[in-house]
């Protein structure tokens, strides 16, 4: 059986093992399945996915539901800095989620981000050196099928090294 890091390498360059990836986040994050995201493209710093334009998605005037283009943000981001990131070394919780609608959804959308092994050197290995936890802002933007902007997402992701977390976790 593979291992998950072996997913995700493969992933980078097999449609294949993407869809494999695509059904274990499905499974490993229930809440987000009934969306239907899906990780179009990713490689070591940057990933697209997409929210499809269904009625599980909708909202009362059938256009992509506010909090369904959120939640496509969070993951997005999170999925990214999860894969940058040792996660046996760092705890990742999102602090806040602050949202800027342009544009109503009326078809298919795509979330772009990118991150730098510099940026995550400079934001969140080296300050956390010397501070307990670190927050980093993640601006991530939706587009849809037609090149309209929809959203601006700035996703405040808390990092703490997990020696320093004092809630225990309950199995």
């Amino acid at each position: 059986m593979l291992n998950p890091a072996t997913i995700i390498e493969r992933a980078k360059i097999s449609s294949l093992y993407r869809s494999i990836l695509n059904w274990s986040v499905d499974r490993m994050v229930p809440f987000n399945k009934p969306h239907g995201f899906k990780i179009l493209e990713f490689g070591d710093d940057f990933i697209t996915t997409r929210i499809p334009y269904q009625k599980r998605n909708f909202n009362h005037i059938r256009g992509l539901h506010a909090c369904a283009l959120a939640t496509l943000s969070e993951f997005t981001t999170g999925f990214l800095l999860l894969q940058k990131l040792d996660i046996s070394k760092y705890r990742l919780i999102m602090k806040r989620l602050e949202m800027d609608y342009h544009y109503q959804g009326k078809m298919d959308a795509t979330a772009k981000f990118r991150i730098s092994n510099d940026w995550i050197d400079e934001k969140i290995v080296n300050p956390l050196l010397h501070d307990e936890a670190v927050v980093v802002i993640c601006e991530v933007k939706i587009h849809d099928r037609a090149g309209n902007h929809l959203t601006t997402g700035q996703v405040h992701w808390q990092i703490k090294n997990w020696e320093k977390v004092k809630t225990k976790i309950v199995s």
